[in-house]
Order: structure tokens, then sequence, then C-alpha cells
């Protein structure tokens, strides 16, 4: 007698609870935090997850980044004035010459320019670099 035409079974669809859809889809939210990793370790495929995700971002409002200005009441944030500060030259703001130093293995070669032909410094490297 054959039983083989008897006996098939049908996998069925897991179906996962509201909340831990909400658990799963917050873990993945965490910074440095993977989908694929939260989904092996919870048992879901990662592509589920990463749908799941997606819908739970579409459906939330967009939230503004958190910023120094929060922290501040409106009337401060609202009352700023630019302050100009005098700011001291660098040694490298009065040099009057372009330093290019380029390396290759041991090898290194260094390249002065004068600061008033930078517009031929440009297309020199332009070129050198293609």
């Amino acid at each position: 007698m054959d039983t083989s035409d008897n006996c098939i079974v049908r996998r069925r669809r897991r179906t996962h609870s509201a909340e831990f859809r909400a658990k799963v889809v917050s873990a993945c939210r965490q910074p440095g935090v993977s989908i694929a990793g939260v989904a092996m370790a919870n048992g879901l495929n990662a592509n589920l997850l990463r749908r799941w995700v997606v819908a739970e971002e579409q459906t939330q409002p967009v939230r503004p980044m958190q910023t120094a200005n929060a922290a501040l009441p409106r009337s401060t944030v609202e009352n700023r004035t630019f302050i100009p500060i005098q700011l001291e030259r660098s040694a490298v703001a009065t040099s009057q010459e372009i330093a290019i130093e380029l390396r290759r293995g041991a090898t290194v070669v260094k390249v002065g320019w004068p600061l008033a032909a930078a517009a031929e410094c440009a297309g020199w490297l332009r070129e050198l670099l293609r």
C-alpha cells in the first residue's frame, strides 16, 4: 500500500506578534547594529526584517536630528548674533611655495612650486595623475 499521497505536509507561514516586531525593529535602530545580526539572533530572515524596518520607517514621522540647539531655550537660539574672532596666521598660510610630496614604495619625490603659479601647478598635477 502506498501512503505517500496521504502524507503531504504543508509548511505554514510563521506569524509574529506586534510586540516581537517592535522589539526587533528597535534593536535594528541601535547604532552599530546590523540587520542581519539581529535577524540571525532572533531566527528571522534578514530580508523579512529589512522589510519590517522599512515599513516602520515609512509609518513614523521624520524626527529632526538632536542638535546642540535643542538644549537651548528658543529665545536664545533666535537671538544669536555673529561674533567675529581674530585668528592667528599659521606658518602654512604665510608660505610662498606650494609643497608637494609624492611617495611610491621607498621612493619619495618632493616638488616645490611658486605660489604665484598655482594654476600651472594644478595643470601639471592633473597631467601627472592621469
